[in-house]
């Protein structure tokens, strides 16, 4: 009798735990949203609603002004071309690269992989500051050799852009060329198909969505970049450096914010398509496939080693060149190696360097939380509550970084907003720079925690482990190594990022990356070489690190993602 009524008792208890279990998402959905709303939506709502502010009211005359001048033709049609031509460069010259890593029995792939991702781990302007220690008008090749190169406008701003976007794209078609169906290979060999005709008709086909995806990655890093058209584009300008000029040259915070909302639209509209473009590939490998294994072919595998040294060689060049510059007592007039420039006797000396890091371990720390716990709660959620969320999680991706950082100007810099207190500080650095590259966080934790089989959660749950005791004991235990890797990821974003914050430092939170641009601009350009180097020296060793600690602790990620 005793048992029965035990067991009749026992469903009872179940609905309360289910319903502590939905209480306890719906809080953790609204603490993951709630961050988004204020550090996204909130600037970016602020950014809109100044553009429409006017001397005399609401309304479009701050639109009207700057579209019927004649600076905003000319300051569009440079970003486009500028856009356009770099990244059709950029997607062919990383195509040729990562055929050659996936595609071919090449030596040297783990040393030329190592060198193509040398970019990620600076400031965007340090392409343009190695292309000036070259070919600028001191520049040791036009000193040595009197070529006359004039290398700053346009053309000093694409190559600049090439080589700062081209890890990027490179990451992407790396992984379509990744993978394939060795059959299909097979079938074109037996019906006569040469080598050529097989990659018209098996390899583009099947990597064409990686192409667009890639495209419009490096179509958005490129109209959005700031550091590179500041250094090297003269008086070309473009969107991103416009509004520069308007906010912090002429205090124009009206203009600025309009010309805010021209940038917005490209970089968001090329964001949309690219996740538009993803959601419509399909697989290339199924069940039956047989994977594709590079035979080797001694001229195709010399061939493809050229061309991958020759691409190493530019990127390593231009990178190296800024770190023996930080070596040189006057560059290039006195080649004779010195430690001056380390001595960093400048205002603030080396504190922007010890600032960007913690800067840049809060971030850390930060984007840890908010990008796994949020990837988890969008997968328990139910689909009308996780996609609502899941979108605004992304969203951030469709936000250039001036945007944002200027809007947070708007949205903090006002004392009627409680978060009024953070403005000016480190914190304010660290958000930014964690909800600038939110998106690709978020997307690095979501693709870890559907790795994990649904089972283990309804073993748990069965066990009557409610969602906080799974959460915390079995499935932030199995990622562990993934979220390593994603605070590795937004410490080194912070470490290089220059767009997001230039609006927010101040002479107390003076950023590394700042300073080499406030360096480069009054001319003391080895200094800003000398932090240039120091900024690499920290990421490298900050990845090193915790690569061996991945190793010796068994995690299976990896921090170069």
């Amino acid at each position: 009798m005793t048992d029965t009524l035990r067991g009749a008792a026992m469903p009872a208890a179940r609905p309360s735990r289910i319903d502590s279990d939905r209480v306890a998402g719906l809080v953790l959905a609204a603490a993951v949203a709630l961050p988004l709303l204020l550090f996204v939506l909130l600037p970016v709502a602020s950014i809109l609603k100044l553009s429409f502010v006017t001397p005399t009211g609401l309304g479009f005359g701050n639109y009207i002004r700057y579209f019927s001048g004649p600076k905003f033709a000319t300051v569009l049609s440079n970003s486009l071309v500028v856009t356009a031509v770099a990244t059709a460069i950029t997607i062919i010259l990383a195509y040729g690269f990562a055929y050659a890593m996936q595609r071919t029995a090449m030596r040297g792939k783990r040393l030329f992989g190592l060198i193509a991702l040398l970019p990620l781990f600076a400031p965007s302007l340090v392409q343009a500051l190695g292309i000036l220690f070259l070919l600028g008008r001191n520049g040791v090749i036009n000193r040595n050799f009197g070529l006359g190169i004039d290398i700053y406008g346009f053309w000093g701003i694409v190559i600049a852009d090439v080589l700062y976007s081209f890890p990027h794209a490179y990451l992407i078609l790396a992984a379509a060329l990744a993978v394939a169906d060795a059959r299909l290979y097979e079938s074109a060999e037996m019906l006569g198909a040469g080598a050529w005709r097989q990659f018209r008709t098996v390899t583009m086909p099947a990597t064409k969505y990686g192409v667009i995806s890639a495209s419009f990655v490096v179509f958005t890093i490129v109209i959005t970049d700031f550091g590179n058209p500041m250094v090297i584009g003269a008086d070309f300008n473009v969107l991103a450096t416009e509004i520069y000029n308007q906010v912090s040259g002429q205090a124009n915070f009206g203009m600025g914010a309009v010309v805010g909302v021209v940038l917005l639209v490209p970089a968001a509209l090329a964001v949309i398509v690219e996740k538009w473009v993803s959601r419509h590939s399909y697989a290339v490998i199924s069940e039956r496939s047989a994977p594709l294994v590079p035979r080797p072919n001694p001229l195709v595998d010399r061939l493809a080693m050229l061309y991958a040294a020759l691409v190493s060689l530019a990127i390593a060049t231009i990178v190296g060149v800024v770190v023996v510059a930080s070596f040189v007592t006057l560059w290039p007039y006195n080649m004779h190696l010195s430690l001056r420039h380390y001595r960093f006797e400048v205002q603030n000396g080396i504190e922007p360097l010890w600032t960007s890091i913690l800067v840049s371990l809060a971030a850390a720390l930060i984007g840890m939380v908010v990008t796994v716990i949020g990837a988890c709660v969008v997968r328990q959620l139910s689909p009308r509550i996780g996609r609502p969320l899941y979108f605004l999680s992304v969203l951030p991706a469709a936000i250039p970084g001036m945007v944002l950082g200027l809007g947070y100007i708007f949205a903090f810099n006002n004392p009627a907003n409680p978060l009024h207190v953070i403005y000016g500080s480190l914190l304010i650095l660290a958000i930014c720079n964690v909800y600038h590259y939110h998106a690709q966080g978020f997307l690095i934790a979501t693709t870890s925690v559907k790795q994990i089989a649904r089972t283990f959660d309804e073993a748990s749950t069965v066990l009557g482990a409610g969602l906080l005791h799974t959460l915390f004991k079995v499935t932030l235990p199995i990622i562990w190594p993934s979220i390593v890797s994603i605070g590795v990821f937004f410490f080194v974003r912070s470490m290089v990022t220059l767009s997001a914050v230039i609006f927010l430092i101040t002479p107390s939170t003076q950023l590394a990356a700042v300073s080499v641009l406030m360096l480069d601009e009054s001319g003391n350009q080895n200094q800003a070489a000398a932090f240039s180097a120091c900024i690499m020296a920290v990421v490298c060793l900050s990845l090193g690190a915790v690569q061996l600690l991945l190793r010796y602790t068994g995690g299976k990620g990896s921090v170069l993602r």
